[in-house]
């Protein structure tokens, strides 16, 4: 057969849909919206190889309508129009039903979303769009509140494992003829190798098959697997959704103090493929946010990472970013810098360019002494203890402000002591 695997094994009804449990088991809303014939127009939201076309398909043989489909990808205003057209004709001249599939939905731009809110709303067709990215940031607010959204999620290695068990056993449809055998722990292999996807699964198993047929093999062998998977498949989107869910989850485990779940989720972006050098401007900024002077040598262990992968490069220097990693998890947590920094740049953007204090000012001129620059202006090493007490250095125009808080953890325990400590002697110098 010339159409490929994965096309051939789309399921023809909604028992033989595999995954999506939570949306499609007896009972669910929408299985019984389907099975009803009352479609409505809908986003299925959700990674590749989840089965959102394979279901499109089936909501529109349910209803009995017509089933259209563009690509946002290779769509322009041509397409889409020419799609209206052949659904107000169907509707006119058959009184039958349109049903709109849009694949990659996210791609179309603010106006060619808007085209189809009138058809959307007069009924000219029920719209399903299929988008891998987040709706809420890539679908006009319009075209959402008229479609509801279904989260579809990456399929689980016992539904991969349905798909190759139903396609290798598929005496028409599927791999059943070619008389290649393919052992379980094998399956298993592609399947987990699969990370999720469907239509993947499906095409991995089509090649190792015909390798093995082209060898004249009656079954599939583990060297023909292991050179089929040898490319790597791991699913990385470097600038979509996944991107920034994974680097969300590292950022979070390493704060939550889980050195397993931060390794984890580092591994996860470097076997897909993610920048080791956008990984360390991140995890150097986890130590300023998350650890800051709770435990100082965070920032300079993270520092040191990404000294040693510059120099090692990526086989041995990715340990040294797995071991800063593992530090800052493991290290005392403050933000107390990250929470100061904002507050300070708040009342700096609201306060303007206040005049810096005549005793702050620096004097390297006679006339700038005889205006008073840097008069009164207490030098702190010649004071007790090298400090101050009593003295403001804040514009006169803004109260003197607390922004920095240190924590009751790690080395910012003994910060907080000395700062309670200079606290008490400038209320003793100002006669509080």
């Amino acid at each position: 057969m010339s159409r490929p695997l994965a096309d051939r094994m789309r399921p023809k009804d909604l028992d033989g849909y595999i995954g999506q449990k939570h949306l499609l088991a007896e009972g669910k809303p929408l299985r019984q919206s389907i099975t009803n014939g009352q479609p409505h127009s809908m986003i299925f939201w959700g990674p590749p190889g989840t089965g959102k076309t394979t279901l499109a398909k089936l909501i529109a043989g349910y209803c009995d309508a017509e089933f259209l489909t563009i690509s946002a990808v290779l769509a322009g205003v041509k397409e889409v129009r020419a799609a209206v057209s052949r659904a107000q004709q169907l509707q006119q001249e058959q009184g039958r039903q349109t049903m709109l599939f849009v694949d990659e939905v996210h791609r179309f731009n603010k106006s060619q979303q808007d085209a189809f809110l009138p058809y959307v709303e007069n009924g000219t067709f029920t719209f399903i769009g299929a988008t891998t990215e987040n709706p809420s940031f890539e679908l006009n607010n319009a075209l959402l509140s008229r479609a509801r959204v279904y989260v579809l999620t990456s399929l689980d290695t016992e539904d991969l494992r349905e798909i190759i068990d139903r396609a290798m056993s598929d005496e028409t449809l599927g791999l059943a003829d070619r008389g290649i055998d393919i052992v379980p722990a094998l399956r298993d292999m592609l399947a987990q190798a699969s990370d999720g996807d469907g239509r993947r699964v499906l095409n991995l198993l089509e090649i190792v098959v015909d390798l093995a047929d082209s060898q004249d093999q009656s079954s599939v062998s583990e060297e023909d697997v292991l050179s089929v998977l040898a490319g790597g498949l791991r699913r990385f989107d470097k600038g979509g959704e996944a991107f920034y869910d994974q680097i969300s989850a590292l950022h979070k485990s390493v704060r939550g103090s889980s050195p397993d779940a931060s390794l984890y989720w580092l591994c996860r972006m470097l076997d897909g493929g993610c920048d080791p050098v956008y990984l360390m401007r991140r995890i150097v900024r986890m130590a300023s946010e998350d650890i800051g002077n709770a435990d100082p040598r965070g920032l300079r262990i993270a520092l040191d990472a990404w000294e040693s992968y510059e120099k090692l490069g990526k086989a041995e220097g990715e340990l040294a970013i797995a071991q800063a990693v593992v530090y800052l998890a493991c290290a005392p947590k403050s933000n107390a810098v990250y929470s100061a920094f904002n507050a300070a740049m708040a009342d700096v953007r609201s306060h303007g360019s206040s005049e810096v204090p005549l005793h702050l000012r620096n004097a390297p001129t006679k006339l700038m002494k005889d205006l008073g620059y840097a008069k009164e202006y207490r030098y702190a090493h010649n004071e007790p203890d090298a400090y101050a007490a009593g003295e403001n250095y804040f514009p006169d125009s803004i109260p003197e402000r607390q922004y920095y808080e240190p924590v009751n953890r790690g080395l910012e325990i003994q910060i907080a002591e000395k700062m309670a400590r200079l606290r008490i002697l400038d209320d003793k110098a100002r006669g509080k």
